[in-house]
């Protein structure tokens, strides 16, 4: 739980911050961005976001009882005139005074961690499974924050119910004091671009940064690959920000030598450099002998002087690459081989990725989250080295998000896939017809026909039911976009729902699992 600051000392952790109005020595309790979550005891940080602006909605926030308010010397036309008397603080910007009030009301919980940040395109939550699997088989205690949950052991907390991998900096940091509360010693921490664009972990202090690859995504965000690539970096120039602490092993980068941004972006930082890959000589890190199964894949994991056997219960070469994402952070925080082949062998998977759906059916179903062209194509490419007959896909692209990722999921159905069923994913506040259209256009462009190699179903449950109901025996169909998640964002609106559920029900329709 957070420890009460008087405000006064709050803003002295608060650099270039200004008590413009008020009393500094009124306690604060917690610390919201969100006006409608106020409380009394909360300081209000109002921030600029994408659709609405925190400082429009000052005047709401003491009124529902806010003890005071930080807000930008430059949008002084929206609190000069704020009625009544709590204090104000005014700082150069909202967001980065967020992160560094919940770091200090919170009492700095990543100081008191080992922090694992793991950031990338695809891979992220597959890697931090793999890594929380590899350091439990070495006798640590250890959380998780990302995609699939917010992992605590030992306590009640369950999936954070914010439709973002990097939640805002008062969440991070609440689960972060979780942890160390609860006697982890270490943190992995998914990073998005997101996240670490928009200051939400400014305050984490991360001791060793990965990366799995890197490919165009968040256009729509970033404008341009130059962009995103250097919101990702923020991640590995962070560690040279992150103090030397006794008991934590030495800081470092590790990063995909088979990837082309690995060179940039590990010359951001000064740390150690742990280099893995597939393809690149010279390694620190790869895989020799490696079988690959429908349900796994064995290997030989080949350390600095080391070479242990292992295996993962994941298919695809793409998960061989991220378990030596997860054995390169391991190498740098000092675990030992063999306790590094344990831990990837114990590792059960990861909800929604590559889920196999079985209710008796005489065809293969599998759910993942696949939801960018690139890694749509990755997922069709295993499917169809296993599949025995037609390779079937349910697929879709989330509205107010990179257009971009319309023509990949299009492209990559229309090339890896004998059958596409395009459907809505997140729609938010775009028309889902128009965002299925368009993804059926770029299928068309592609060389396919409307009609004998795609259709195009609007509502998602249609869309998995017809190709359930078009799969014969010995095909192979994957449901790609949602994954683990729970809700479907359409029109202002969270609706619950589960691709696998949806699934399991739609197959009993069809008589199976009866």
């Amino acid at each position: 739980m957070s420890d009460a600051r008087v405000l006064a000392s709050l803003i002295e952790e608060l650099p270039g911050a200004e008590l413009v109005r008020g009393d500094g020595d009124i306690v604060i309790e917690h610390v919201e961005h969100d006006s409608r979550r106020i409380e009394a005891g909360a300081l209000f940080v109002a921030v600029p976001g994408f659709t609405v602006d925190g400082h429009a909605f000052l005047v709401e926030a003491l009124e529902a009882g806010a003890a005071g308010v930080v807000v930008e010397r430059g949008r002084r036309g929206t609190w000069r005139h704020l009625p009544g008397d709590q204090p104000i603080v005014a700082v150069d910007d909202t967001r980065v005074a967020l992160a560094q009030a919940a770091a200090a009301l919170h009492g700095h919980p990543g100081r008191d961690l080992t922090v694992i940040g793991i950031t990338g395109t695809d891979g992220k939550t597959t890697t931090a499974y793999l890594l929380t699997s590899i350091l439990e088989a070495a006798g640590v205690r250890v959380g998780r924050l990302g995609t699939v949950d917010a992992y605590v052991p030992g306590t009640d907390i369950d999936s954070h119910t914010a439709r973002m991998t990097t939640p805002e900096a008062p969440e991070v940091q609440r689960l972060l004091r979780a942890m160390v509360d609860a006697g982890c010693e270490y943190a992995i921490v998914e990073a998005t671009s997101h996240g670490l664009a928009l200051h939400r972990l400014d305050e984490v202090a991360f001791d060793v940064a990965v990366l799995t690859n890197l490919t165009g995504d968040h256009l729509d965000f970033h404008e341009s690959f130059e962009a995103y690539r250097e919101a990702k970096g923020e991640l590995f120039s962070a560690l040279d920000r992150t103090p030397t602490r006794p008991g934590v092993p030495a800081r470092a980068a590790v990063a995909n030598a088979d990837d082309p941004s690995s060179s940039f972006l590990l010359g951001l930082t000064s740390q150690r450099a742990i280099r893995y890959g597939l393809e690149t000589p010279g390694v620190d890190v790869t895989a020799r002998h490696i079988e690959l199964h429908a349900d796994g894949s064995r290997f030989r994991l080949a350390l600095p002087g080391a070479e242990v056997g292992t295996e993962i219960r994941m298919p695809a070469l793409f998960n061989v690459a991220n378990a030596l994402a997860a054995a390169g952070a391991a190498l740098a925080l000092g675990i030992e081989p063999e306790a590094i082949g344990r831990g990837l062998a114990a590792c059960h998977g990861v909800p929604g990725r590559m889920e196999r759906i079985d209710m008796g059916q005489p065809f293969s179903v599998v759910v993942d989250y696949a939801h960018t062209g690139d890694s749509v194509r990755k997922v069709l490419s295993v499917l169809r080295e296993l599949a025995r007959r037609d390779l079937i896909i349910v697929a879709g692209a989330a509205g107010e998000r990179d257009p971009g990722r319309r023509f990949g999921v299009g492209r990559a159905a229309a090339e890896g896939a004998d059958f596409a069923v395009f459907t809505n994913e997140d729609p938010r506040g775009e028309d889902p017809a128009t965002i299925v259209r368009e993804i059926g256009r770029h299928a068309e462009e592609a060389g396919r026909e409307r009609g004998r190699d795609f259709i195009e179903v609007e509502d998602r449950r249609e869309a998995i039911a017809a190709a359930l109901a078009r799969a014969e025996p010995g095909d192979s169909v994957v449901i790609c976009g949602k994954g683990h998640e729970r809700s479907i964002e359409l029109g202002g609106e969270s609706i619950p729902w589960d691709d696998r559920e949806v699934t399991r029900e739609e197959l009993a329709r069809l008589g199976h699992g009866g």
